[in-house]
């Protein structure tokens, strides 16, 4: 403070807040652990905006994608047309990920941004397109999208193996021709259909090929399990290999999978497993057999022959 008492102090005018913000966040789901993750990008957002004492936070744009509607961009769509009314200047959002699902999403919303002459900054990402060059920020833009895609693939399947793994993944539930659910969404036999199920293992231990069960049926006007007069070979392939008729259920059975897991007595069986082992031993059996020009040969004459 000046000594002089005819000298007054007056202190300088706080900056000017003239740039206009706009804070945009999305989640994935609407589950309660996601809004949460939604009420806390917007605080931390909110908090740096703030700091910055030129900028003036102008709206906040939030999208929730629901397993009914999708990727829902609703709030970026309008945020988006903000942008082209010059009523934002500056965009600022978590990280990469949240401008859409894919790498071709994100750089398609960054480039919407870009072309209106919109500032973006991806906080968490530590990118800004005031100093950063366009090339290298579609660049890195492009390896991180992929990360968080390789990412979110690799959390969704740990989460299939850790519900397996638990034994409280839905899937073991999955209804197929035979069953239906009950109030609490577990598998009870459907009598009508199972059945049928009962006849195409008969019929097919009986010496029936699938395509001679697929008249069978049709004669006796039996529908399909997808409702259809026509049943096709895979329907009844299918059901000649599912271990769930027999009250077992497997998960991750694929070859891709590393492991798989197995309920048994998941649910009541239509088949005994005596039955259904039977079945299988039959399918190799007849899997050995081809049909050559002049007839029924087995694979290992038709290959012997070819050595000759």
């Amino acid at each position: 403070m000046p000594n002089n008492p005819k000298v007054h102090y007056i202190p300088a005018n706080p900056p000017k807040r003239e740039k206009r913000v706009g804070i945009y966040c999305r989640v994935s789901t609407n589950s309660t652990e996601q809004l949460q993750s939604l009420v806390a990008q917007v605080s931390h957002l909110t908090r740096l905006t703030a700091t910055v004492p030129q900028w003036f936070l102008a709206d906040v744009y939030m999208d929730i994608a629901t397993s009914k509607t999708g990727s829902s961009r609703k709030e970026f769509n309008r945020m988006l047309e903000d942008c082209k009314s010059h009523k934002l200047e500056i965009v600022i959002t978590k990280d990469v990920s949240r401008f859409g699902r894919d790498t071709v999403e994100v750089l398609d919303a960054f480039n919407q941004l870009k072309a209106l002459g919109v500032r973006v900054i991806f906080e968490e990402n530590s990118l800004d397109t005031a100093n950063t060059n366009s090339d290298l920020m579609v660049s890195v833009i492009e390896s991180i999208a992929q990360a968080e895609n390789e990412s979110r693939s690799e959390n969704i399947k740990w989460g299939i193996k850790q519900r397996a793994a638990e034994g409280t993944s839905k899937l073991y539930d999955r209804k197929c021709y035979g069953y239906k659910h009950n109030e609490d969404g577990h598998l009870v036999i459907d009598e009508e259909t199972a059945r049928n199920v009962e006849l195409i293992y008969e019929l097919y231990l009986s010496g029936q090929s699938v395509v001679g069960i697929i008249k069978e049926l049709e004669r006796r006007k039996i529908f399909s399990p997808t409702g259809k007069a026509k049943w096709c070979k895979r329907a009844i392939d299918v059901m000649l290999s599912n271990e769930k008729y027999t009250g077992d259920v497997k998960l991750l059975k694929s070859g891709k999978s590393e492991v798989h897991y197995l309920a048994s007595g998941n649910n009541p069986a239509i088949i005994s497993k005596e039955v259904f082992e039977a079945v299988q031993m039959e399918k190799v059996r007849r899997s050995n057999v081809v049909r050559g020009e002049n007839g029924v040969k087995r694979k290992s004459e038709k290959y012997s022959s070819k050595k000759k």
